[in-house]
């Protein structure tokens, strides 16, 4: 009888583990980006992301598995594709970069359009995050796309790298500088020109005379590697960016069981604030490495920096007159960002709004 017992307990816990097994739902999910992991945005993407997708989905029962596919490095799709990639389900998750995406997504730059407005990014993407998840015309752009946001990431506060040095307002001056699609308004009235490009094209670009540097930030010029043949670094602080976020098609995120759908939500949030601490982490580090490399810095001074911000033409104005011209809201976001920002104890070389 013990042995019968014990064979059918056994038996009872086989079956019970089948069971188990067999109710766990494998999710096939493709996540891609135009940029390689070490482009950090993708890299805590590949990692943290993903990690916390698996790791709610465990703790919420686990009844779902993802089973991942990934490419990066413009493997999938190019620089300036990551908006289309994802909206027409080429990847289902991924990094979309809204600052190339000006014409379709220009509500989701409003931070190109208000440079010299705040320096603290966790300021940046909190501000901005908040408004696509309570201003309707901003999560209007996302939906209208067949994109569902998940989280927002970008960049610690822009500088200048250059082949020769930059250390006053003056030398921007005739100056070929490569900076991403909405960026290019920064240079205007600076006497610089503009050429448009991402961080995987700089290094060729400068090394092949196509420019003499770039506007960029810390964390992303230094896994490129572009101090090397740019190494004289302006420190202007431009202000940080919401560049894009990490988004999945509408479409195939709306047909996901709800446990699923819940744990991509909660991670794309969880997204946001380790981007922060990630970058926050790095920024000194890789500034330190490429002073030890050799790269030399000039810190512009509060005289010129306002110079630079008050040479500009009133790009947020002319933004805001051509977005409404398309029946788009754009003042009134523009009036809640710089507010926001204000309420949180940013103080702007230049009130945009106003």
């Amino acid at each position: 009888v013990t042995r019968m017992v014990r064979a059918l307990a056994l038996s009872t816990t086989l079956l019970g583990a089948s069971s188990a097994a067999l109710a766990q739902q494998t999710v096939n999910i493709t996540m891609a980006s135009s940029h390689p992991t070490t482009f950090l945005s993708v890299g805590v993407m590949a990692g943290f992301f993903k990690n916390e997708v698996d790791r709610l989905l465990r703790e919420g029962g686990n009844r779902y598995r993802i089973n991942w596919k990934e490419a990066y490095a413009g493997t999938l799709f190019k620089l300036q594709d990551t908006m289309e990639a994802i909206r027409d389900n080429i990847a289902d998750v991924g990094f979309v970069g809204t600052l190339w995406e000006g014409d379709t997504m220009p509500l989701s730059n409003i931070s190109f359009m208000t440079p010299f407005a705040s320096g603290d990014l966790g300021l940046v993407l909190r501000t901005i995050d908040k408004l696509v998840r309570e201003n309707p015309a901003l999560q209007k752009e996302w939906v209208g796309n067949n994109l569902k946001y998940l989280g927002a990431t970008g960049a610690e506060t822009y500088h200048v790298w250059s082949k020769t040095p930059i250390a006053r307002f003056e030398d921007l001056k005739g100056k070929r500088l490569n900076a991403p699609g909405a960026a290019l308004q920064w240079l205007r009235g600076t006497g610089a020109v503009g050429v448009d490009g991402g961080l995987p094209t700089y290094y060729t670009n400068v090394q092949t005379g196509v420019t003499e540097g770039a506007v960029s930030f810390y964390t992303g010029i230094f896994p490129i590697r572009l101090h090397e043949v740019a190494p004289h670094v302006a420190e202007v602080d431009i202000g940080a960016q919401m560049f894009g976020a990490v988004a999945m098609t509408l479409d195939r995120f709306n047909k996901l069981p709800k446990d699923v759908q819940a744990a991509f939500e909660r991670a794309g949030a969880a997204y946001t604030g380790e981007i922060v601490k990630e970058i926050s982490a790095r920024i000194e580090s890789s500034r330190k490495a490429m002073l030890d490399a050799g790269t030399k810095t000039v810190r512009f001074s509060d005289a010129d920096r306002l110079k630079w911000a008050q040479s500009l033409p009133d790009i947020a104005g002319e933004w805001v007159k051509a977005t409404e011209a398309k029946g788009v809201p754009a003042r009134q976001l523009l009036q809640e960002y710089m507010q926001e920002l204000r309420r949180g104890g940013a103080k702007p070389a230049r009130d945009w709004d106003k």
